[in-house]
Parts: structure tokens; C-alpha cells; sequence
């Protein structure tokens, strides 16, 4: 069968096929289904195949292909911005989901073409794909304004192994990852099968430290004690701005926010919407902003807003309102949605017809940066918007770590299938890479929030209107992962790369 399936991938289009259907099996990793073991035996499979002598060119063709049947597979949601609107924007779906998916793979393509000209031999080759493949995630989440989703690693969040995040993130869960599977080939053929026990138990130590990790009970609760409400009033994205349901998506969030407390729990201290909740400019929102603290009965409300600038630049921006009906705090998104929020080139491409989905103000401007405010005996809280929530080198840049993290978002642009779910999932390890708590509302979901070490305190299903109260979770000590970043990961692929390098040369002169 081994000789089947090497006769295969040396075939020009069977390869390309059998390599488009491993990636795509090897995104099963990836929420809302999180088969992690399924993944990882994939990736084994891939950097056999793809260790196969071949030349260089034919390499970085089979690293495209596999790239592709992954992105594709793990981004096939990508396509739902584009059917909000289809009469407008639904002939762009096919190209986004192409073009991404293609793209996103060139960055693997190079990986592999690069492990077959510095490889010798098999195993050789299998190693540098390992670090080159590692090196090309992190190249992807940086470059062009960065895209880390559906990162390698990403696989195992929600499994015990997510824990080691807190000392490598998510590109040393990539580096594990890539290393474990790998195992077989490094083993050699005749020990293959010992190379996968290993690569099973390299993978184990970290699901054991995690376990070790998480402590049984709830994690200690901040002195003094607050309550946060999160608010999800499930405004779809086709009626969200529609004239006749702008009032009943105010009057809904209204009514959330003033409801009584559940169970006898106390009022909440801050109440929490989503990203663009309320449906006036922030030149124009007193009345709002009264009526807000009013219903929030001493509560300050964190909200999503859009404002404009004297200069005429719009800005998608989070706002505190405290319960005298004043703005507190502002906050503009720094970190942008290519073609969601604003169009590079945008003067050439509207030449073209292209405009992206902003393209009714016509793209936001783009905020300062991170930032950290200061919301008295609440704490100091690091905003974040949307899916600035993927970047942890942003998180990184804040001036100061935050006692915890708030995330509003507007996730009915990504459908009902996965994206919704895989960004939760990226919010989640956010929690834990920097061991604090994390708070999300959604406008449809999920809202949710975890605890420093990751852990679901509160959540809210997709696509229903309601909120939920919880109590705030005290900050863990700074974690490796929040000190360092990801200096230490860097600094293992420089010595795993030279050590290679070293073993290589060794090998080509004996």
C-alpha cells in the first residue's frame, strides 16, 4: 500500500489530488470540529509524501496543493460576507474563496519547495519541511497585515494541549504539531512505527502539562467582586441597518440590558454590546447614550460605535458609557479588515468595480493602535474589535497588561457553519496565551467568556437574542507566552535549523 500511494504522489495529477484531499482532511483539526488526532495523522502523511524525492519545483506544486484543499477547506466561510448582499457583492464569492485559499497556500508552497533544495534525503527533506512550514505560519500571520487563522497549531484548542500556549502560543503548538508528525519519517522506514508512538507521546506531554495546569475548582474571583453583563440582541446582518428593524434592534438591546438579574445574582457593573450596536453616528448618540444609562441603572456600558472625524474619515470604534450617560473612553480599531473595512488600492480597484464591503462610506480609517483603558474599580481592560482578537502580536503592543480582555464583534458576516465558531476559538487561546480573562459579545453569536485559563464561564448560542451576568475572574500571574511572545519559538527553529543544517553536511560528506 506504502508503494501504492508513493507511486501516486509521484504521478503529476494524482499527487496534486491526493495532496488536495490530505490538506482538506488535515483542517478537521480546525472548529467547529476539532478532530485533532485526525489532523495531525493527515500532516504525518503529508510530510511523507511530500519528503518524497522529487525535485524542487514538483515539491512546492504538491505544498500548493496541499495549502489549498486546507485553506479551502478550513476558510469555506469566507464566501458568506459576499451573500449578505448577493445582487451586489455574490459574484466576488467563488474568487474570495479561490483566491484565498490559493494564496494562503503560496506561503506552504514555499515551505516544501524550499525543504526539497535544502534537504538530503528523505529525512532531511522532512525536517526542513518541519521548520520551514513553521516559519511560513508565522510569515502568514505578519506579512500583507497578517492572517493567523486556521494556524497549524489551532488545532488544539479545546483539548489539554491548548494549554502550552501560555509558554509558546500558537506558533509552538505549530512547531509541536509539525515535529510529532513528522516523527515517522525522521524514524526512517523499518522504525516508522516507533516514530509514531513518539510523535504521539511528544504530543501527550503537553495534553499532560495541561491537564496539571487547570486547576478543578473556578478560578479565583477579583477583589473587589464585579459582575459583567454580555449582551447579544441577534440582529441579522441582511435587516441590521434595514429602517424598519434599526428601532427594534435598539429597543432589544435596551430591554437586555435593563432585564433583572437572574437567579437572585446581583446587578452587573458594566454591561457589554456588540461591535456597531447602536445604530446612530457618535455625534448624534446623547439621546442614546441616556437612555443606555438608564436602562444600565448605574452600570457603564461598553458599545460598538461608528463615528466620523472633522477630517471626514469613519472609524469603527468602542465606547464606554458611564451611568451618567457620558462617554468615558473611546477606542478606534487600529487593525483592519482587508476588502471588509477598507480597500487596498482602493482609487485603481474602483476603477474596477471592486469596492469591498465597506464600500457604502466608502472604508473605515484606521485607529492609533492598541490600547489600554482604565475603567476605575472595573479595572484596566484591553479593547479589541472583531478579528483583531486573531493577532496576539497586537495584544503584545498594548501599553501595559490589561486585567482582562473584551472582544466586541459582529460575527453574522461569517454564517452559521464555522467561522463564527473558529473565531471564538481564536479569542479563547487569546485567553489563555496571556492568563486572563476573556469576554466576547457577538451581535448573533457566540458570546462567551473564558476564564484565565480558557474555560467557558458564560456563553450564549448562535443566532438567539438574550444575555448573561458573570462574576470577573482575578488575572493569573503574567504567563511565559505574555513575557516573551514568541522570541522563545524563534529561538528553537534557529537552533533546530542549524542543528539540521549541521547533520546534513555530515551526511553529504561521509
Amino acid at each position: 500500500m506504502a508503494a501504492a500511494i508513493t507511486r501516486a504522489v509521484e504521478n503529476r495529477r494524482s499527487g496534486i489530488a491526493l495532496c488536495l484531499g490530505l490538506g482538506a482532511l488535515a483542517a478537521v483539526g480546525q472548529a467547529p470540529l476539532g478532530w485533532a488526532w485526525v489532523s495531525l495523522a493527515a500532516f504525518a502523511v503529508s510530510l511523507w509524501l511530500l519528503s518524497v524525492p522529487s525535485r524542487w519545483r514538483v515539491a512546492a506544486w504538491r505544498g500548493w496543493a496541499l495549502g489549498t484543499g486546507y485553506f479551502a477547506a478550513s476558510l469555506f466561510w469566507i464566501v458568506e460576507p459576499f451573500l449578505v448582499d448577493v445582487a451586489r457583492h455574490g459574484w466576488m464569492a467563488p474568487f474570495a474563496l479561490f483566491f484565498m485559499a490559493g494564496g494562503l497556500a503560496l506561503f506552504w508552497a514555499l515551505a516544501f519547495g524550499l525543504a526539497a533544495r535544502l534537504g538530503a534525503g528523505q529525512r532531511g527533506r522532512a525536517a526542513w519541511a518541519v521548520l520551514a512550514l513553521t516559519a511560513a505560519e508565522f510569515l502568514r500571520s505578519v506579512i500583507f497585515t497578517g492572517f493567523p487563522w486556521a494556524l497549524v497549531g489551532h488545532i488544539w484548542i479545546g483539548w489539554p494541549q491548548m494549554q502550552f500556549a501560555a509558554i509558546a502560543g500558537a506558533h509552538g503548538l505549530t512547531l509541536l504539531t509539525l515535529v510529532a508528525a513528522a516523527m515517522p519519517v525522521l524514524f526512517g522506514a523499518r522504525r516508522a512505527l516507533v516514530g509514531a508512538l513518539a510523535g504521539l507521546a511528544l504530543v501527550a506531554l503537553p495534553g499532560v502539562y495541561g491537564k496539571l495546569r487547570v486547576p478543578t475548582g473556578p478560578a479565583e474571583l477579583r477583589e473587589p467582586a464585579a459582575t459583567v453583563r454580555l449582551v447579544q440582541p441577534n440582529a441579522a446582518q441582511h435587516l441590521k441597518w434595514s429602517p424598519e428593524m434599526v428601532p427594534v434592534f435598539f429597543e432589544r438591546l435596551i430591554a437586555l440590558t435593563e432585564a433583572e438579574p437572574l437567579d437572585g445574582a446581583p446587578r452587573p457593573d458594566v454591561v457589554i454590546w456588540p461591535e456597531t450596536a447602536l445604530p446612530y453616528l457618535l455625534h448624534n448618540a446623547q439621546s442614546a447614550f441616556d437612555r443606555t444609562a438608564t436602562a444600565a441603572a448605574g452600570a457603564m456600558t461598553i458599545m460598538g460605535v461608528q463615528r466620523q472625524d472633522q477630517l471626514g474619515r469613519w472609524f469603527n470604534s468602542l465606547a464606554v458609557v458611564g451611568a451618567d450617560g457620558q462617554m468615558q473612553a473611546l477606542y478606534d480599531k487600529h487593525h483592519l479588515v482587508p476588502f471588509g473595512e477598507y480597500v487596498p488600492f482602493s482609487d485603481l480597484l474602483g476603477r474596477l468595480g471592486i469596492y469591498g464591503l465597506a464600500a457604502n462610506i466608502g472604508g473605515y480609517a484606521s485607529g492609533p493602535g492598541p490600547q489600554i483603558l482604565d475603567l476605575g474599580p472595573m479595572g484596566q481592560v484591553l479593547p479589541l474589535i472583531c478579528y483583531e482578537a486573531i493577532f496576539p502580536n497586537d495584544i503584545a503592543r498594548a501599553p501595559g497588561r490589561a486585567d482582562w480582555i473584551v472582544q466586541i464583534t459582529n460575527d453574522a458576516w461569517f454564517g452559521r457553519v464555522s467561522g463564527p465558531y473558529q473565531h471564538l476559538a481564536l479569542a479563547r487561546l487569546r485567553a489563555v496565551e496571556q492568563g486572563v480573562l476573556l469576554v466576547r459579545s457577538a451581535n448573533t453569536g457566540v458570546s462567551a467568556a473564558f476564564d484565565p485559563y480558557g474555560r467557558t464561564i458564560a456563553r450564549l448560542p448562535l443566532e438567539t437574542s438574550g444575555f448573561v451576568d458573570l462574576p470577573l475572574p482575578a488575572p493569573l500571574a503574567p504567563t511565559p507566552y505574555a513575557r516573551f511572545g514568541d522570541l522563545p519559538v524563534f529561538a528553537v527553529l534557529l537552533v533546530l535549523a542549524i542543528v539540521t543544517a549541521a547533520v546534513g553536511r555530515r551526511r553529504g560528506m561521509s
